[in-house]
C-alpha cells in the first residue's frame, strides 16, 4: 500500500498507524513508514501526513518517535482529540524532538490536523482551535461521532448537521486552512460515485474545503466537486478584472448585481483556489480582459 500511494495525484496522503494497524503490527508499521518517509516525496503528492494513535492510548509517543525525524513528514494527524491538551502534547513533543539540531530535514515542524470525533471534542472546539500555532485544520470523523452519540448515520446526513457546521465555523473563526468533511463509505459503481458526489457538494455548501477519501476511485470525484466550477471561475475572474478598473469605488454592478468589497474578496479567493486546482486562470483573464464595472 505504501508503494501504491506513490502513484496518486492528491493534495494529501495520510498514512495510518491507528485503526488500520493491529496492535501486534504497530512496531513493524512504524518501521516501514519511517523507511517510506525517508525517500523522496512522490511527484503527485502535495503533502504527506501520518495519523498517529490517540494521545491517551499509550502508543502515540512511540509513533511520534518513529516518524518525527522523517524529512518528508509534513503533517501529524491526531485522532480522538477531546481537548486542547491533546494538541499541546504533540506540539510539545515536536518542539523537543524535531529541532534544527536533531533533524537532517526541513527545520519547519510538521503541521497538526485534529480529528473531531466526540461530543466532548465538539464542546471544546474553541480551545482546541487555539491550542497551538501548528494546528492547521480540523477533520470530522463521522463514524466515531455517531458511536459516541448513539446515533445512526443516514443518507441525508442531517444527524451530523450541527456538528459539521460547528466544525467549519470554529475553523474559520480561528483561521485554520483545512476543514475536511466526513468519509463517504460508498465508492463502487455508478450509484456509489453519485452518493460521493452528492456528499462532496453538500460538504462544500456547508463550508468544508476537502473530503477524506478511503479509495483511489474517490479522489477525482472529490477533487472535481471541491474545485471551483467553470461558471464560478468565470464570474470570479470578471469581478476581479472589473474591480481593477473600478477606480476605488466601494460598490458597482456586474450584470445588474451589486459588487462591493466582500464580493470582491470572495471572487479573489475563488481565483486563488482555481489556480491551486490547476485551472488555467490566465486564459480566462485574457478572455475577459475588457470587462469593466457597470
Amino acid at each position: 500500500m505504501l508503494e501504491k500511494s506513490c502513484g496518486l495525484t492528491v493534495d494529501c496522503v495520510a498514512y495510518d498507524l491507528e485503526d488500520s494497524v493491529s496492535l501486534n503490527m504497530k512496531a513493524e508499521a512504524r518501521q516501514n513508514l519511517a523507511s517510506h518517509l525517508s525517500k523522496s516525496k512522490p511527484a503527485g503528492v502535495r503533502e504527506q501526513a501520518v495519523r498517529i494513535n490517540d494521545v491517551r492510548s499509550g502508543l502515540a509517543e512511540d509513533d511520534l518517535a518513529a516518524v518525527c525525524q522523517s524529512p518528508n513528514l509534513e503533517t501529524i494527524v491526531i485522532p480522538k482529540v477531546d481537548s486542547a491538551s491533546d494538541i499541546r502534547f504533540v506540539a510539545d513533543y515536536l518542539a523537543h524532538h524535531r529541532s534544527p539540531t536533531r533533524t537532517s530535514g526541513p527545520h519547519k515542524p510538521p503541521n497538526i490536523i485534529a480529528l473531531i470525533e466526540s461530543a466532548k471534542s465538539l464542546s471544546n472546539l474553541s480551545s482546541i482551535c487555539a491550542a497551538s500555532p501548528l494546528l492547521s485544520g480540523l477533520v470530522f470523523a463521522a463514524e466515531d461521532f455517531a458511536f459516541d452519540l448513539s446515533i445512526t448515520r443516514t443518507p441525508s446526513l442531517t444527524e451530523f448537521l450541527y456538528a459539521r457546521s460547528a466544525i467549519v465555523t470554529a475553523a474559520r473563526a480561528h483561521d485554520l486552512a483545512s476543514t475536511i468533511d466526513l468519509v463517504c463509505t460508498s465508492f463502487r459503481g455508478a450509484e456509489g460515485e453519485k452518493i460521493l458526489e452528492e456528499e462532496c457538494i453538500n460538504g462544500k455548501n456547508l463550508g468544508f474545503n476537502g473530503k477524506q477519501c478511503i479509495h483511489p476511485n474517490q479522489v477525482s470525484i472529490a477533487q472535481r466537486a471541491f474545485a471551483p466550477g467553470e461558471k464560478e471561475v468565470e464570474w470570479a475572474v470578471r469581478v476581479t478584472v472589473a474591480d481593477g478598473k473600478a477606480e476605488g469605488r466601494g460598490a458597482w454592478t456586474l450584470e445588474g448585481k451589486m459588487v462591493d468589497v466582500p464580493v470582491v474578496r470572495k471572487a479573489k479567493a475563488i481565483v486563488e483556489r482555481a489556480e491551486v486546482c490547476g485551472i488555467d486562470v490566465a486564459a480566462i483573464k485574457e478572455l475577459w480582459r475588457d470587462q469593466k464595472p457597470e
